[in-house]
């Protein structure tokens, strides 16, 4: 088994190493998971940087296997290892995706192994904490302890179960407590795809949408489920008839914030999610709108799931 050392935080911020002749400037630093943001990672060569998130990451995603090394081991579900493999300065992007659905992105910047070049210090440690605010995904903490309150409610004073999910909620958790909750769904199959679907409930959040969603895996296969979006559609006017399938513009609608409880299904498995997305306040009588779910390896065949565009229950967030 490979051993890996994480040194104190102060003791790396104030490190300095040597390394081909050059002095190395340690950085670490800690940020808030914000799946719009591009996190920008200083790398050098020979030496490896860690990423560490706030739960168990279920893939990793790396742009250019040639130019950059990421590893990953069941053994540290919430560690990345990054270095170049190459001297020469390069850059590549890398994607993580965490159990909860949460996902990251990063730049991968090296300055190459040429001491004239190294300007930038190197980012040995980063940190990603849970971000906290009206649409964010609760801690990990708070997660498990939901999990745990299911599976052995406390009896309180009064004598009465206390089921520790009654700690309060933001409206996203709420929701997405509640399709979990959900038993038996009504799955819809679709032709060609491994997964299934099933729609809970859409509500209007002020001037928001959320809609939330189970996905199962009906195949003998793992498959991984990439980030929900939605679409409005519009058929273009043809004069011919036998083109009406063709001509359609589509444009996607802004995902304010998403819940996804898994992106990688194990046979048999589901998962459920939750997506609060800016809905027009009007639209034209030919343009529909869709829930957009895809497969990582058919993401140019997605499922569209036909929406109303009038919620049929409003609500006010919290």
């Amino acid at each position: 088994m490979k051993f890996r050392w994480i040194l104190p935080i102060a003791f790396l911020i104030t490190l300095h190493l040597n390394a081909t002749d050059a002095a190395v400037e340690a950085h670490v630093a800690t940020i808030a998971i914000n799946p719009r943001e591009v996190t920008v990672l200083h790398l050098r060569p020979e030496f490896e940087s860690t990423i560490k998130m706030p739960e168990e990451i279920t893939s990793v995603i790396l742009g250019s296997p040639s130019e950059f090394k990421a590893e990953h081991s069941e053994g540290e579900p919430e560690y990345v290892y990054v270095k170049p493999i190459t001297k020469e300065p390069a850059q590549s992007n890398l994607l993580i995706a965490t159990k909860s659905g949460q996902h990251v992105t990063l730049e991968l910047v090296s300055d190459g192994s040429d001491p004239s070049q190294q300007v930038q210090p190197v980012d040995f440690l980063l940190v990603y904490r849970t971000a906290r605010s009206f649409l964010i995904a609760a801690d990990p903490a708070d997660m498990e302890l939901s999990r745990a309150a299911a599976k052995d409610p406390v009896p309180n004073g009064s004598g009465s179960v206390a089921d520790l999910r009654s700690v309060p909620h933001s409206s996203l958790d709420e929701e997405f407590i509640e399709q979990e909750s959900v038993n038996a769904p009504r799955w819809t199959k679709w032709e060609d795809q491994q997964i299934e679907t099933s729609i809970g409930d859409m509500r209007q959040w002020n001037n928001e949408t959320v809609i939330s969603y189970s996905i199962l895996n009906n195949s003998d296969r793992p498959v991984e489920i990439v980030p929900p979006q939605i679409q409005i559609t519009e058929r273009k006017a043809t004069k011919k008839k036998n083109k009406e399938g063709k001509g359609i513009i589509s444009d996607q609608l802004e995902i304010r914030d998403y819940r996804l409880s898994a992106t990688r299904l194990e046979p048999g498995a589901r998962a459920d999610g939750v997506v609060v997305f800016d809905r027009p306040n009007f639209k034209e009588s030919s343009e529909k709108l869709f829930l957009q779910i895809a497969q990582a390896d058919q993401v140019d065949c997605p499922i569209l799931i036909r929406l109303p565009f009038t919620p049929p229950i409003s609500g006010d967030g919290k």
